[in-house]
């Protein structure tokens, strides 16, 4: 069963969002930067273009000083197309 969760990182004042499994390893992930919340990173463990990002390398049993605010399909989902969305914009 599928888990999705949000976590801060203060010190590069970003936002991740994680799609996680059973197995606890991320299968989506994206990342959101500075007061704008500018995508950076909207990855997918199938994925094969690096211009989205790359997942966690880690399983989440093994993070540490991480606090986890739980989301639902739909808010994970919505962040996850807004930032695929402006990934693959063209540039302007």
């Amino acid at each position: 069963m599928m888990r999705w969760f949000r976590s801060y990182w203060d010190e590069e004042d970003t936002w991740f969002y994680f799609e996680v499994g059973d197995d606890e390893w991320v299968s989506r992930q994206v990342e959101l930067e500075g007061p704008a919340r500018r995508p950076i990173v909207a990855a997918s463990v199938e994925d094969d273009d690096a211009r989205y990002g790359f997942t966690a390398e880690s399983p989440v049993t093994d993070w540490e000083g991480h606090v986890e605010e739980p989301l639902t399909f739909e808010e994970f989902e919505d962040v996850w197309t807004a930032a695929r969305e402006h990934l693959t914009a063209p540039e302007a």
